[in-house]
């Protein structure tokens, strides 16, 4: 039995198959009717599925408030990788996310929202980048741009050509490269134009959200209700 199969609580553990690889994703389908959509959620680095700190509670949170969520197990390396040990393998969630959507689109709950934190973001905005966000309806990225010492962002925040909306949310406590990157991150954000694409910070939120899940799930929800799909 892994980790994630030992630790869960609520949902239904799903075997999803990326090429010739088949991994691990957590449904949890919400109790309340209609339905309000879809959210896939990629995890950070090091970490899995329905991670206690952060992704899990939040996948339990936004299901609480309509939402169908489906959270996605990342290609994980060794605990000492960084993020140049990462940059390689990056592609390989590209699959691992076409494969949440498909299974998502058999449902029928649209709009499908892509959410993904820190090492997650990372693997969210090269596919972002290589796809134009092809068949997903908004984008949250939590905790982006962060990277380690001396290893600077080697590939560009791709919001400038992005058409669906964007939540770059992150916390008042978070690594210095999220916020040092944030105007940029901005910038390109206000150059997609669209209105409803926005900027959060959690005031007293580490990187992680440590013990803030529910500081971090509020204004995602507001967010989300906020928007016309």
């Amino acid at each position: 039995m892994t980790e994630l199969e030992a630790s869960l609580f609520d949902g239904d553990l799903q075997r999803l198959s990326a090429g010739k690889v088949t991994f691990t994703a957590v449904e949890l389908r919400p109790d309340s009717t209609p339905v309000r959509g879809s959210i896939i959620l990629l995890h950070g680095r090091g970490v899995h599925a329905d991670w206690p700190d952060n992704i899990g509670p939040l996948r339990m949170a936004l299901a609480q408030n309509g939402w169908h969520t489906l959270s996605l197990q990342m290609p994980v390396l060794e605990k000492s990788a960084k993020y140049f040990d990462y940059l390689a393998i990056l592609p390989e969630a590209f699959p691992r996310i076409e494969a949440g959507i498909k299974h998502l689109l058999t449902s029928g709950h649209r709009p499908i929202v892509l959410l993904a934190h820190s090492c997650g973001a990372h693997m969210a905005m090269a596919w972002l980048e290589a796809t134009a966000g092809r068949h997903i309806d908004a984008f949250i990225g939590i905790g982006m741009g962060a990277t380690d010492y001396r290893q600077p962002m080697q590939r560009p925040f791709p919001f400038a050509t992005l058409k669906i909306p964007v939540l770059d949310i992150y916390g008042s406590e978070d690594y210095p490269a999220v916020h040092r990157l944030a105007p940029i991150r901005l910038e390109k954000i206000q150059l997609g134009g669209h209105l409803g694409s926005t900027q959060v910070v959690v005031d007293g939120a580490d990187h992680d959200f440590t013990a803030y899940t529910s500081a971090m799930a509020q204004p995602i929800s507001r967010w989300l209700d906020s928007l016309t799909f």
